[in-house]
C-alpha cells in the first residue's frame, strides 16, 4: 500500500491547532517541523547537561512550521485537502496566524512511511530534569537527576519540544514537592502526566477529548511505566468531572481554557494549584483575567517567545 503525505505550511503559533485538525480528518500521527524548537536550544545550557545532538547534523526548515501527516492512498483525502486548507486558514478567526497555510500532498510509498517519523526526533534535554526520548533511541541518563520519558512520536499529540509543552514542564518542576495529586486536561501524548509521575506526584486523572489521543496516551504511559499507573478517559475538559486534587494543568488553547477555569477551581483542593498554558501573546490578558475572575491568585507568569504559562493558585481554607 501507498501513503499519501499532507502538509501544512504555517507558523509556530498555529501547529497545535492545525495538528488538531489533521486528528479531525483521522490521520494517524503528526509530524512536526518548527523552527522555534531548533532556536530555543541553547549550546552553551546543552554543553552543560551533556550534549545530546548537533544541530548541524539535523536537517530543519529555519523559518515558520509544517505539520503533516500520512493517510492510506485513496481518493478520500484528495477530497478532504481543500477541508483541510479551509479549516487551518480558518484559525485568524480564532486569533492565530496560520501564516501560508499551503496544503501540499505526495504519495509515500509504504515501505518508508513507517520509518520516516525517525529522521527528526533526537532525545533533547528540555528542562533542567527532564529529557524526552523517542522510544526507539538508545538513551542512558547523564546526571543522577535526570528523568527520562520515552514517547513514541508517530502517536501524534506533540512530543514536548513545543514552547507551550515546554513552559508546562517547567511549571510542572516549580510546584511539584512529591505525592500530590493531579489533573491533566486535554493530556495528548500524555506526556505531562509522564513528567509529573517522574517527578513524584502519586495519583493522577488524565482526560482529553479525542479517543486517539487516549490511545496515544495510554500507549505512551506504558513506554515508561511497567503497568497503566494512571487513570487516562476521553472527557470534555472537566465536565462531569468532580475530585479535589493538588494540581491541575492543562496545555491547549487559550479560548478553552476560559471555560476550564471555573471547572479548575471546582476540582481543586483549597491552596491547589492551577498551571495553564497554550496561551499565545495576544490572548494572555484575557486568559489571565478569566483566571483572576474566579478567585484564583496568580503566582507566575512563565514566557517563551511568543507563549505563556501561568501558574496560579486557589485561595487556601483561611482564604489566604
Amino acid at each position: 500500500m501507498n501513503w499519501t503525505q499532507v502538509s501544512v505550511l504555517t507558523t509556530s503559533e498555529a501547529v497545535e491547532a492545525v495538528a488538531n485538525i489533521f486528528m479531525d480528518f483521522d490521520a494517524s500521527g503528526v509530524k512536526i517541523e518548527d523552527a522555534e524548537d531548533f532556536k530555543q536550544i541553547n549550546p552553551q545550557i546543552e554543553a552543560e547537561h551533556g550534549r545530546l545532538f548537533d544541530i548541524k547534523d539535523i536537517p530543519h526548515i529555519t523559518n515558520g512550521a509544517i505539520v503533516s501527516s500520512y493517510f492510506p492512498d485513496s481518493e478520500k483525502i484528495a477530497a478532504k485537502i481543500p477541508l483541510i486548507e479551509e479549516r487551518v486558514r480558518n484559525l485568524s478567526s480564532f486569533g492565530l496566524n496560520p501564516g501560508p497555510a499551503e496544503v501540499k500532498s505526495n504519495l509515500v510509498a509504504d515501505e518508508d512511511w513507517s520509518t520516516e517519523w525517525e529522521k527528526y526526533y533526537h532525545p533533547v534535554r528540555l528542562t533542567r530534569y527532564l529529557t524526552i526520548v523517542p522510544s526507539w533511541e538508545g538513551y542512558n541518563p547523564t546526571t543522577g537527576d535526570e528523568q527520562v520519558i520515552r514517547l513514541d512520536p508517530g502517536m501524534a499529540f506533540g512530543t514536548g519540544t513545543h514552547p507551550t509543552t515546554q513552559l508546562s514542564l517547567q511549571a510542572l518542576e516549580t510546584v511539584i514537592r512529591g505525592g500530590e495529586s493531579m489533573i491533566d486536561v486535554g493530556t495528548g501524548s500524555g506526556v505531562l502526566s509522564i513528567a509529573a509521575r517522574r517527578l513524584g506526584v502519586g495519583d493522577i486523572f488524565a482526560t482529553d477529548v479525542d479517543d486517539i489521543a487516549v490511545r496515544s496516551a495510554k500507549d505512551n504511559v506504558r513506554l515508561n511505566f511497567d503497568e497503566d499507573s494512571m487513570e487516562i478517559v476521553a472527557n470534555d475538559l472537566l465536565n462531569g468531572i468532580h475530585k479535589q486534587v493538588d494540581i491541575v494543568v492543562a496545555n491547549i488553547l487559550a479560548e478553552i481554557l476560559v471555560p476550564l477555569a471555573p471547572q479548575a477551581f471546582e476540582n481543586l483542593k483549597p491552596g491547589g494549584i492551577f498551571i495553564t498554558a497554550g496561551i499565545i501573546n495576544s490572548k494572555l490578558d484575557v486568559v489571565r483575567e478569566a483566571i483572576k475572575s474566579e478567585n484564583f491568585k496568580v503566582l507566575q507568569v512563565l514566557n517563551m517567545g511568543d507563549w505563556y504559562s501561568i501558574i496560579a493558585q486557589k485561595p487556601s481554607a483561611d482564604g489566604e
